[in-house]
């Protein structure tokens, strides 16, 4: 059975650094992703990667954030650093079989979904 979980999230002083992991049943997936959602807004990319390894961010957390995969661990992980007060949200990890990390690909593109963890920053 395909399954995404993320883990890591809470919450984090302003500059501070959290780690997101999502642990997978595989993560050679050939396109894998991390969105986040806010209330009342959409859930928006802001980080893919592709089986060979290449990367694409949103300008939002470009130089921020890093996306990457533990083949060991089996997980595809967020490193979040230099959070700010407008990162606070919902966070999820995507993956799909097509090719699709050379640009940042909508929601409806991504076949399976963890459930999401929560990212919360103060001031």
């Amino acid at each position: 059975q395909v399954r995404l979980q993320e883990s890591g999230g809470g919450s984090v002083e302003a500059g501070g650094s959290l780690r997101l992991p999502c642990a997978a049943s595989r993560v050679n997936w050939k396109t894998m992703a991390w969105f986040r959602q806010t209330p009342g807004k959409e859930r928006l990319a802001i980080a893919a990667q592709g089986r060979d390894g290449k990367t694409v961010y949103d300008k939002s957390v470009e130089g921020r954030f890093t996306i990457s995969k533990d083949y060991t661990k089996s997980t595809l992980d967020l490193q979040m650093n230099s959070l700010k007060p407008e990162d606070p949200a919902m966070y999820y990890c995507a993956a799909d079989d097509r090719p699709g990390w050379d640009v940042l690909r909508p929601e409806g593109f991504y076949q399976v979904w963890g459930q999401g963890i929560q990212v919360t920053v103060s001031a």
